[in-house]
């Protein structure tokens, strides 16, 4: 499994508007077959920074998913609200095990 950390740090009058666009591209992502889980997490002590979790089964689904079209609309309709560049880090997930996911 690979897991993903997006972090955005997002203009503050456009927080709404990018929580509900995050949400709607979460719940189209975590029905595609290759992704085991999808959390959308926002900062408690500053509104403005959020982290997607982003769980993928293996590098193909993580490929596949750029290519989707509520990726790519929330991409491009996220842009203008970020105060800066998204950054991302990729993790191997050591525990729990992938059979502990039924996976």
């Amino acid at each position: 499994m690979i897991v993903v950390h997006v972090h955005v740090h997002v203009n503050f009058e456009s927080v709404q508007a990018f929580i509900e666009a995050t949400v709607e591209n979460a719940r189209n992502s975590i029905r595609e077959p290759g992704i085991a889980r999808f959390d959308v997490v926002q900062q408690t002590d500053d509104p403005t920074r959020f982290v997607l979790v982003e769980v993928y089964r293996d590098q193909e689904a993580m490929e596949a998913h750029r290519e989707t079209s509520h990726y790519l609309k929330w991409r491009d309709g996220v842009a203008s609200m970020m105060s800066e560049p998204r950054t991302r880090e990729t993790f191997s997930n050591l525990f729990p095990e992938d059979k502990q996911f039924g996976i």
